[in-house]
């Protein structure tokens, strides 16, 4: 069992909100996913040519402590790359002028303690071990500022409790996922994708989810002919929602076997595992208030 939230805000004056917004939903997604949280906020692009990289630093051996202003300092002197960082405990987003793929694997050579959490010019992402209170507070989720978000707290079932295994899941670059529910093939996907040269990170069945997903995308098919893929090829119990630059989009398996309620008014729209974390946002008692239906796309543009 997982708690999974997002939101997307309509009214420019509200993405200053969007992490305050956010918080009270995550907190009522606690009971859902005590083990750990996360999320992935969308903001304004970078120039184009720069490239953010989300980077986690609590495996290493300087945790919160680690110098980022170091890495930068070495990525430039080895690589040009024109970096600049900005670091929130054991988290940093690492903006390049360079080849992310050069710079995620200079850093995976060079320091291999450090967790690749996303790429792109609008994702950051932010997961950690933890309540989803004890996480928000370490990483000032509330002070948050974007276009859109999607948010998880989990309860493991599958897979140890880790940071590298808590949601959101990436691939490629902005695109998120997360997921409640569990794959009964996240084996076969992995097999299918490993020989196109895709290479994964954990062995939790989200990954396989997203990195499919992802895949598809890649390969040509827009948002909704890569999901109706996915629902030919993934196979179990889920509620999934994604995140792109210009959408967010939910889905839920044939049988709609996890929970899911959506709420739109003409300021957000907000989604949630359970209807508690939506009773605090603006105007919702005026909100279109929703259960998806099974095996249905909802597609919601900023």
């Amino acid at each position: 069992m997982c708690g999974i939230v997002g939101l997307l805000v309509k009214k420019p004056e509200l993405r200053e909100r969007l992490g305050e917004l956010m918080v009270p939903m995550l907190l009522g997604m606690t009971e859902r996913g005590p083990d750990s949280a996360g999320l992935a906020v969308f903001t304004e692009p970078v120039a184009d040519g720069t490239r953010k990289i989300s980077l986690y630093s609590g495996l290493t051996e300087e945790g919160a402590d680690f110098n980022w202003q170091g890495l930068v300092h070495e990525l430039n002197q080895h690589l040009g790359a024109k970096a600049s960082v900005q670091a929130k405990d054991n988290h940093a987003v690492l903006s390049v002028a360079a080849d992310p793929e050069t710079v995620k694997h200079w850093i995976r050579e060079t320091h291999p303690g450090l967790h690749v959490l996303s790429t792109g010019r609008m994702i950051d992402l932010y997961k950690d071990t933890g309540t989803p209170g004890q996480v928000a507070d370490r990483y000032a989720f509330s002070g948050l500022t974007g276009t859109h978000l999607v948010g998880h707290t989990r309860m493991a079932t599958e897979s140890a409790v880790t940071p590298d295994r808590a949601h959101p899941f990436t691939a490629g670059e902005d695109f998120c996922l997360v997921h409640n529910g569990s794959l009964s093939n996240p084996n076969g996907v992995r097999r299918m994708l490993e020989p196109q040269g895709i290479r994964f990170d954990t062995d939790n069945d989200t990954e396989a989810a997203c990195r499919f997903l992802e895949y598809r995308l890649r390969e040509g098919d827009d948002l909704e002919i890569a999901l109706q893929k996915g629902f030919e090829q993934l196979d179990g119990f889920y509620t999934f929602l994604m995140g792109t630059p210009e959408k967010l989009a939910l889905i839920r398996d044939p049988f709609a076997c996890k929970p899911a309620v959506v709420a739109e008014t003409d300021d957000l729209v907000a989604i949630a595992s359970e209807f508690r974390s939506l009773a605090h946002l603006p105007d919702i008692k005026h909100a279109r208030v929703f259960e998806p239906a099974p095996e249905e796309m909802y597609v919601w543009t900023v």
